[in-house]
């Protein structure tokens, strides 16, 4: 691609991310819609303004690699088994039950069994984006409500890491999928195992000898990510495998937090394409045949996520106020679930149709569930200046 579209594409991406991000934070509307929208608006199926397919592509991939490396680098080791006993039934329970939900609902309009079980493991896992962007920092982050947010999105996490596991093993048409899938499972562990004694002996040493160099810590950061994604991709993992790996390895050292601080630009940066990409690759042509089923998938998401951990978190002993409010900020479907739709279809899994029932229902989610809880709940952009906190 020349270097003068490329230039144009990115002015045009973010001029207009700069200007409707101006609009959302007026009328305090989500940012990540904005983006969203933007991306319809200039993607191929809207203006056409940006409409290199292959560009997209790449700018999602490396999207989704930093943002693994980003929330690998967040999973404490030490912080998840502290949740471990208390949220994991929760975690568990509620992402059958959602599952079982879009299953049933998914043949109900039609789809294959196939189809129906990934769009049903699309609706089991709540957005991490949306859930710690919405929570406020000093009032409840390092509170029991903050603790149960983020223990349960990281449980999902993991449980999502599962799921994508499975879909990259279905991926490989040359080798039978169970095989494919245990070969990755034995591979996974000796990767994690090697990575964690590289960062002990190699990387860390590293870091604590120029430490002062504030841009080789940056550099070095960036080398591993990548470097752990050329490697799962050369054992057969996937690079966002390989890269998710990478973080979690540096989470437990003293520098991991540093680092995530230093890499948030470049996380906004590739955040914006990231969701500009979502918009841009949503086809408006096939809005007539998915308006129905995305719908009333957004409506059973809406409904029934926050009754769901209500009630499973009341069995472990919450209050119903703490249980209510932590439902409806779990209440939307997660990126990973357009991760499933990507890697889905790319495997040839499931269709055009139900790829953008997923994507539908994602973005429909992000805008509702958002919008509930800054009416009702605090949060950094609340409408009341009683429930703005942060």
């Amino acid at each position: 691609m020349a270097e003068q579209s490329l230039v144009f594409s990115f002015f045009l991406i973010f001029t207009g991310a700069a200007i409707l991000a101006t609009l959302a934070l007026y009328t305090r509307q989500p940012l990540l819609v904005a983006y969203i929208v933007l991306g319809a608006l200039l993607g191929p199926y809207g203006l056409s303004l940006v409409s290199d397919t292959a560009l997209l592509a790449d700018i999602s991939h490396i999207g989704i690699i930093f943002l693994l490396f980003l929330l690998g680098l967040d999973m404490q080791p030490s912080h998840l088994l502290h949740m471990l006993k208390k949220a994991t039934l929760v975690a568990i329970g509620s992402s059958l039950i959602f599952m079982a939900t879009g299953y049933g609902a998914s043949l109900l309009f039609g789809f294959s069994q196939t189809e129906a079980l990934i769009i049903g493991a699309a609706l089991m896992f709540s957005s991490t984006i949306i859930g710690i962007k919405l929570l406020p920092t000093t009032v409840l982050h390092h509170r029991h409500t903050g603790e149960l947010v983020v223990g349960l999105l990281l449980l999902q996490d993991v449980i999502a890491i599962l799921v994508l596991l499975l879909l990259y093993s279905g991926n490989d048409s040359s080798q039978n999928g169970a095989q494919v899938f245990l070969k990755t499972l034995a591979a996974l562990p000796l990767m994690t195992a090697g990575a964690f004694l590289f960062v002990r002996y190699v990387l860390l040493r590293l870091l604590q000898s120029f430490d002062r160099f504030h841009e080789y810590i940056f550099l070095l950061a960036l080398g591993w990510c990548l470097g752990m994604a050329e490697l799962a991709q050369a054992i057969g993992l996937s690079a966002e495998m390989g890269a998710f790996v990478a973080g979690v390895t540096l989470a437990t050292s003293p520098i991991s937090q540093y680092i995530a601080t230093s890499l948030k630009p470049l996380r906004d940066f590739f955040l914006i394409l990231f969701f500009f990409s979502i918009g841009a690759s949503f086809n408006l042509t096939l809005v007539d045949v998915i308006l129905l089923p995305s719908l009333v998938m957004t409506a059973l998401v809406l409904a029934l996520k926050p009754v769901v951990f209500r009630f499973l978190l009341i069995h472990i002993s919450e209050s119903k106020k703490l249980a209510w409010e932590i439902g409806f900020r779990l209440g939307q479907i997660s990126e990973f679930s357009l991760l499933i739709a990507y890697l889905a279809t790319s495997a040839t899994l499931i269709g055009q149709e139900a790829s953008h029932v997923i994507q539908a229902t994602t973005i429909l989610t992000f805008l509702f569930s958002s919008y509930l809880v800054i009416f009702n709940f605090p949060s950094p952009i609340a409408i009341s200046d009683r429930l703005r906190k942060d």
